[in-house]
């Protein structure tokens, strides 16, 4: 590659990162209504104001690291997999990818595809269908246990009615509820049978999953720890909120599935067309891989195409 062309795509790549920063940079709005809502609850005196206080402590003490050193990438991969609920070890999943990318590598260049194709397809297929496919599993499983959790709920509100301590009450939901949720509360009942702290517990499932449903759950019981009261009581109005949020989650699916079919089509098609116009006619599209401008061209076209894609799911998630 000449000076010109590396030139030209360090600007590209530096002009994409500029306008992803701009979009996903902080709201000054939303900045400055936090401050003013923290100096307000600072300075008030009304029981609303201090259980609001009490429950964005316990937030910050839910949240805080308990260990200095920050996790890697490596950790980060490590909890993607437990997320699975499929014991998957490390190694394997290495294995698994590596694997993935060489046969992937070996079929392409015995078909006579250029190198450099093929070794982006085969890092696609090695990196990016693992990495896919397990997002898929913690997805999937992730909703179950959302769809589940409220009745796990329901289930200790009326166990704490009937006179049943928390521990036991979590033992029966362990046992009664299947699926993730029973696996969870299985895995805090065990720590707890072995001198764990119930909050300790729930906070590293809490951490595990990832869920604010289950982070509202820790947070519920911390701020009951700390100004007392009906516990059954919030718990119930806890499994009704969160009935609530599901309910919105599935009516804002339905009325955004639409516009999320159109970026899913709009998205692909480029890459569609050109996959199959270069398996009809391979010389007509081989240029991209070594004529530099053909290859700067399509960078370009990438880059923008990335800024699209990055606009369009900006415009159709919604965050409750």
């Amino acid at each position: 590659m000449t000076t010109q062309m590396l030139m030209l795509i360090a600007m590209i790549v530096l002009m994409s990162g500029m306008i992803v920063a701009a979009f996903a940079g902080p709201n000054l709005s939303k900045a400055s209504s936090r401050r003013l809502s923290a100096v307000k609850l600072r300075h008030s005196d009304s029981t609303e104001a201090q259980m609001e206080k009490q429950m964005r402590k316990a937030v910050a003490s839910q949240y805080r690291p308990r260990s200095g050193r920050a996790g890697g990438r490596i950790d980060k991969l490590i909890l993607r997999l437990q997320q699975t609920g499929k014991n998957i070890p490390l190694k394997r999943y290495l294995l698994i990818c590596g694997g993935l990318g060489l046969g992937t590598f070996l079929i392409l260049a015995t078909r006579g595809t250029p190198l450099m194709l093929s070794l982006l397809v085969a890092a696609f297929v090695g990196l990016g269908l693992p990495h896919f496919i397990i997002g898929q599993m913690i997805k999937r499983r992730l909703a179950k246990f959302v769809a589940r959790f409220p009745e796990a709920l329901e289930l200790l509100v009326r166990g704490l009615k009937s006179g049943l301590p928390i521990g036991e009450t979590l033992t029966v939901i362990a046992k009664e509820i299947p699926g993730p949720v029973g696996e969870e509360f299985k895995l805090v009942t065990e720590k707890m049978r072995i001198g764990h702290n119930m909050e300790d517990a729930l906070q590293e499932v809490a951490n595990r999953l990832g869920t604010a449903e289950f982070q509202f759950f820790v947070i519920t019981l911390s701020i009951q720890r700390e100004t007392g009261g009906n516990l059954a009581e919030t718990l119930g109005n806890l499994a009704d909120v969160l009935r609530k949020r599901a309910q919105m989650k599935l009516k804002i699916r339905a009325m955004s599935s639409e516009s999320k079919a159109s970026a899913y089509i709009v998205g692909s098609l480029p890459f569609f067309v050109f996959t199959l116009v270069y398996w009809m006619n391979p010389d007509y599209l081989s240029g991209f891989f070594y004529e530099d401008r053909l290859i700067v061209a399509g960078l370009v076209g990438l880059v923008w195409m990335s800024i699209g894609a990055f606009i369009m799911s900006k415009m159709v998630s919604f965050e409750i």
